[in-house]
């Protein structure tokens, strides 16, 4: 993948670059708003957006990708008392955010499932062993005989299966829940009570029980 990190603390953009370069990919730095704005124009695959820049709102980046309909995924990084900035980024069209501070390993896996998400969006189906699943119509199919499941729990599955054999936090879950502003604030409850429901549905409708329960941690989607 192609990133570009638009970061101002200088030890933190370090930190995610060097992190970003040891798993494998191509990525670039922008320390304020103006080398961001620039540098956006070589279409990157993700762009990992700090809205608090020196020189402006990192809000302008997402106006500019999303405007000019660049096929690139934005993660925002956010205090956690940002909220308001947090919900107009989404709502401008950003895909994702994360709340400081964040583990490393959290990063790169709304990093991979963005981009899945993205290139899933691009293939008519996706398959992993008995399920089958068709992003552009919401459906989801088991041995070809279709599953209802709610909008929640269809982008909960997908999500799960972007990220596969990868503990997922509690927290990371809940964020990538509530990533609809709407939605803001899924508690631990709420995301077991999703979960359950999936979970049971899938089960219900003849699936292997992929979803386990990595205790103390969260969960992992794995037919290991």
């Amino acid at each position: 993948m192609k990133i570009l990190v638009v970061e101002d603390e200088p030890q933190l953009a370090q930190s995610i670059q060097q992190f970003i370069t040891s798993e494998g990919h191509n990525c670039e730095v922008a320390v304020d708003l103006a080398s961001a704005l620039y540098l956006v124009d070589n279409l990157f695959d993700v762009i990992i957006l700090d809205l608090n820049l020196p020189d402006g709102n990192g809000l302008e980046v997402v106006k500019k990708v999303k405007g000019g309909n660049m096929q690139t995924g934005v993660i925002i990084l956010s205090a956690r008392d940002s909220l308001e900035n947090k919900i107009e980024g989404l709502e401008l069209g950003a895909d994702d955010y994360l709340t400081k501070p964040f583990q490393m390993a959290e990063l790169n896996a709304r990093l991979k499932s963005l981009v899945r998400r993205v290139h899933f969006k691009g293939e008519e189906k996706i398959v992993f062993n008995e399920l089958e699943i068709t992003p552009g119509e919401l459906l989801v199919k088991i041995n070809n005989v279709p599953l209802d499941l709610t909008k929640k729990e269809f982008d909960l599955l997908v999500y799960f299966i972007a990220n596969k054999n990868r503990v997922l936090t509690k927290t990371g879950i809940g964020e990538h829940m509530s990533k609809d502003f709407m939605d803001y604030g899924f508690t631990d409850d709420l995301i077991y009570s999703h979960i359950k429901n999936l979970r049971k549905k899938l089960i219900k409708a003849g699936c292997d029980d992929y979803i386990k329960n990595v205790y103390g941690v969260g969960y992992k989607f794995t037919d290991a």
